[in-house]
């Protein structure tokens, strides 16, 4: 969801295990939205997405999600969809639900 007048992370789902995963400061992905790298430039985050999506063969559906710094100063999602994303799978045998449950 690119929006001109919000920051954004960029964020894609692991090909082997299919986990909303996020890109971080240092390149890696992390599967906590909290450790994405925070974009105030929409060009800068085009530019990156662009890049991994040319490079990066551990990951399917790259895209550009709306964020916000949040209250503990780490990214934020903004949307429902990315919100419900970062809680993982709703079934709670799978993914980030087993890890809270």
């Amino acid at each position: 969801m690119k929006n001109e007048n919000s920051h954004n992370v960029i964020t894609a789902n692991d090909l082997l295990s299919g986990e909303v995963v996020y890109l971080t400061m240092s390149g890696k992905w992390s599967i906590e939205h909290g450790n994405a790298i925070l974009f105030a430039e929409v060009t800068l985050a085009n530019a990156r997405l662009a890049d991994v999506n040319a490079s990066d063969n551990s990951i399917v559906g790259a895209y550009l999600a709306a964020a916000t710094l949040g209250h503990d100063l780490t990214p934020a999602p903004v949307h429902f969809r990315e919100i419900f994303r970062t809680k993982g799978p709703s079934n709670r045998s799978l993914g980030k639900q087993t890890r809270s449950a």
